[in-house]
């Protein structure tokens, strides 16, 4: 259990604030659109997406070490947030 509550704040703090969060809550500010509507779209695709990432990351785990994985997206992230910072 405690992995997954681990998977689960860490997905909830990624999400919070980014580019889709901000997208979300534009569609949401439409009078027009309905608000059950963007949240079911925007959390069905939250979903297909991570169903996505589960379904790569089962078959890349066969063919690349977890621990290499892990570095390679630890460097990764580093690497946007310093992009991030000097752009």
């Amino acid at each position: 259990m405690k992995m997954y509550l681990a998977v689960f704040a860490s997905v909830l703090v990624a999400e919070l604030g980014d580019k889709t969060q901000i997208a979300t809550l534009l569609y949401a500010t439409d009078p027009a659109a309905g608000k059950l509507g963007v949240f079911l779209a925007a959390a069905a695709a939250l979903v297909l997406s991570s169903a996505l990432a589960v379904a790569v990351g089962a078959h890349a785990g066969g063919w690349i070490s977890p621990k290499l994985l892990r570095t390679v997206a630890g460097l990764g992230f580093v690497g946007i947030g310093v992009w991030v910072l000097l752009t």
